[in-house]
């Protein structure tokens, strides 16, 4: 028996990722995003090997150098190799970028499945508290949040995170009361399944396409709001390598000096948008009207 459906299983696991590979090759833009962000994250975890000096080490004698061959994307105010402070800016940006994406999607996910599964006066509770975090707009309240709780890349993290969850409380408690209403959730009600058990096995796994789709289109904004942090001195400090930060030291230079400010915005423009054109394909990939096509 087991043989039979061990054999069942290989045949459908390959056609799931027989369509999956279709999907990616009909979209150019997918697959332009899927590149992207691959060589963003391979830029990430080999930045130590990647950069061609300290990304911290003073050099007075070369400072503000044009781009050359030693320094591919030029130095700063203080002589610091801009290639390797790109790069390594991009554990900052994108690790921030992936860590609020995931944990707002975590905790507002869990959140919204029980408020949509135990309802009465907790759910109310909390969707009147997530409207009032609605009602302020986003850039405001991670503004005031980052303001109070100091100027730091982790409190930054914080704050945008802080402000993310709303939304997906909102979408997973709507999955969740579609959900509850389905005849394997009260059959486990039934046979005396505890509230956690119903959310972990049957509300929060069918709640996840919606879900992964949200996470995937907020990590670019992510990444582009903890570099806005950083443009106005509420992310990370000196001498952090973000490139938020870079952006906003090199507009003092940006007449004589162009590169100082151009290879770090246009870090973060390349990563916005390939993370951004990869989470239009998640969703396009997930869609239900679109398996059958």
């Amino acid at each position: 028996m087991s043989v039979t459906l061990t054999a069942a299983r290989g045949p459908r696991r390959a056609e799931k990722l027989a369509y999956l590979a279709y999907q990616i090759r009909r979209s150019p833009l997918t697959m332009a995003g899927l590149l992207i962000t691959s060589i963003v994250l391979l830029c990430m975890i080999f930045a130590p090997w990647l950069a061609s000096h300290d990304p911290n080490a003073l050099n007075l004698g070369e400072r503000l150098a044009p781009p050359s061959a030693d320094h591919w994307f030029g130095t700063d105010e203080v002589g610091r190799d801009l290639f390797s402070r790109v790069l390594f800016g991009s554990q900052q940006s994108v690790g921030v970028g992936l860590f609020v994406a995931f944990a707002s999607c975590f905790i507002g996910g869990l959140l919204g499945c029980f408020s949509g599964v135990i309802g009465g006066r907790f759910d109310a509770f909390i969707m009147r508290l997530m409207d009032i975090m609605l009602s302020v707009p986003s850039l405001v309240l991670i503004m005031a949040l980052a303001a109070a709780l100091g100027a730091s890349l982790f409190n930054a993290m914080l704050a945008i995170t802080l402000v993310r969850i709303p939304s997906y409380v909102r979408l997973a408690r709507g999955q969740a009361l579609s959900i509850r209403q389905m005849g394997y959730v009260k059959a486990a009600h039934t046979f005396g399944a505890g509230r956690w058990h119903v959310v972990h096995w049957h509300v929060a796994r069918n709640a996840m396409p919606p879900l992964l789709v949200q996470l995937s289109l907020d990590i670019g904004s992510a990444i582009l709001m903890a570099s806005a942090l950083g443009f106005i001195g509420l992310g990370a400090q000196q001498p952090t390598a973000e490139w938020g930060a870079m952006v906003a030291t090199g507009r003092n230079y940006i007449l004589d000096n162009w590169w100082y400010s151009t290879f770090p915005g246009m870090a973060i423009l390349i990563t916005a948008t390939g993370f951004n054109l990869l989470g239009d394909g998640v969703r396009d990939l997930l869609d239900p009207r679109q398996q059958g096509k």
